[in-house]
């Protein structure tokens, strides 16, 4: 039988020793600074607003790859001592990273 846990109000739960724990695994700082980053990123070249999960409908692994190192690279210069946004730098390689995973686990299906 499964260990449960009682609280002293006397209700019951099962323990949760087994489960992810995204409250636990995530940064909320992290999460609301590449929101800012999506958020802005929003606008295109031609002054359109792109929806918010625009690039869920597919962009080849390739591209993310290729942007990935550049912002890498960006990354790894910044972090030697380069100018720039650091910040921003790395809310793009999170994009791309989780681009290319996107588009990987969606391969998986």
């Amino acid at each position: 039988m499964a260990e449960m846990r009682e609280f002293e109000s006397g209700a019951t739960r099962n323990l949760d020793e087994d489960r992810f724990d995204p409250e636990g695994f995530f940064s909320p700082s992290v999460l609301e600074r590449y929101m800012q980053y999506m958020h802005k990123h929003r606008k295109q070249a031609d002054g359109k607003l792109r929806a918010s999960d625009n690039w869920q409908k597919g962009i080849p692994l390739d591209v993310y790859m290729k942007s990935k190192w550049r912002h890498f690279f960006e990354s790894w210069r910044l972090h030697r001592g380069g100018q720039g946004d650091m910040e921003e730098s790395l809310c793009a390689e999170m994009f791309n990273t989780m681009g290319y995973l996107h588009e990987t686990l969606k391969g998986k299906k």
